[in-house]
């Protein structure tokens, strides 16, 4: 028996390696690091899948009803969370090693890009916001516009706008691609786009400024003006209940994800203005705004729940979307020796009327807003 307890130990003891090793690493990144790791973990695992499915979705929609402006605006919603699902693991990376290891070139080309991305989703969201009230509230004159060569411009344009905003901040870049050591000026690993010189903040501040109120609370009145004006007309509408709460829940959807996850990341730039500094809250801000990546599928998928059904079960199911329905019987020929009289209600076979033929304007903004 003695025996055996001493066999045992030296496994205990290595056994424990790993575990004291794990502890103190966590220890070392601290409480607000491993919450961090968890979230860009979670978020690419969550994300990656989820926007790959929506390209998905909106390319097979678009191949066979065409680019509306919604597919056009979904399409680029999730190449910009696609090219923020890319870069996650840096940062996670950055934050498991306690420090940017990686060459100094990539910081200015991760910024650019998570920055790109966020933005560029604020501004598609407010698009998406905008085309779905005028569908609602004006569904003839938009009819003539809902076109996807527009619908291309338009973000193109909005891609620009990003850019160009983006651009001046390489301006306070000074050689050193944003890579600084410790603000403390102690030992320890250097940081990539979180420490600033009094010359990069008197630059940086106003330009952060100026981003949170034209990229940020500039969409967000838009949005927020667009959601509310068509709850209350679709609450005024003669829909069915059904359509209501569909038209309903993708607009509150889409609103409560715009503020849920841009809003505390472009607080703290207004603060920092205001306090003429960078404000050390900025990497926890920053975790809410990456959530976005695994909640704007969701609403986008919400925009078009008949196209999603359809891929889940040809993904799931091997060959299945819906089931193929039977042609109706056609109707028995007239008897012989009997003429068909416009009198005889029998002889008389009324079309129901199709989509296209009726006029109301709720069908029409049904359509829109579903389209």
């Amino acid at each position: 028996m003695v025996v055996r307890l001493a066999s045992l130990e030296p496994a205990g003891r290595r056994l424990a390696v790993p575990m004291d090793a794990a502890a103190a690493a966590a220890a070392a990144i601290g409480v607000n690091g491993c919450v961090a790791l968890l979230v860009y973990c979670v978020t690419f695992l969550l994300g990656l899948p989820a926007n790959l499915l929506v390209l998905f979705v909106y390319v097979r929609k678009a191949r066979k009803r065409g680019a509306t402006p919604n597919v056009v605006y979904a399409l680029n919603l999730c190449l910009a969370n696609l090219a923020l699902v890319a870069w996650l693991p840096v940062k996670a990376l950055e934050i498991f090693l306690q420090g940017w290891m990686l060459p100094g070139l990539l910081c200015p080309v991760y910024s650019c890009f998570l920055f790109a991305s966020l933005y560029g989703s604020c501004l598609f969201l407010a698009a998406v916001a905008v085309g779905r009230y005028l569908g609602i509230a004006f569904p003839i004159a938009y009819k003539r516009y809902r076109r996807a060569r527009i619908s291309c411009c338009v973000s193109a344009a909005l891609w620009a706008v990003v850019l160009l905003h983006l651009a001046p901040g390489l301006v306070a870049e000074g050689g050193a691609y944003f890579v600084s050591p410790p603000a403390d000026g102690g030992a320890g690993a250097a940081a990539c786009y979180e420490h600033f010189s009094a010359s990069q903040l008197a630059l940086l501040l106003p330009l952060r400024l100026e981003m949170a109120a034209a990229l940020f609370l500039l969409p967000l009145a838009v949005t927020s003006f667009c959601t509310l004006r068509c709850v209350a007309l679709v609450w005024r509408s003669c829909l069915p209940a059904a359509g209501k709460r569909r038209v309903l829940a993708v607009a509150l959807s889409t609103l409560a994800v715009f503020v849920v996850c841009y809003a505390p990341y472009n607080a703290s730039h207004i603060v920092g203005f205001a306090a003429r500094a960078n404000v050390p809250w900025r990497r926890e801000a920053m975790l809410t705004s990456v959530c976005n990546v695994f909640l704007e599928p969701v609403v986008m998928l919400m925009l078009s729940p008949a196209a999603a059904r359809g891929a889940a079960g040809r993904v799931c199911g091997g060959g299945g979307g819906a089931r193929r329905r039977r042609p109706a019987p056609s109707p028995p020929p007239p008897a012989r020796g009997r003429r068909a009289s416009s009198h005889d209600p029998a002889a008389v076979v009324r079309e129901t009327p199709s989509l296209s033929d009726k006029s109301p304007p709720e069908v029409t903004m049904t359509r829109l807003s579903q389209d």
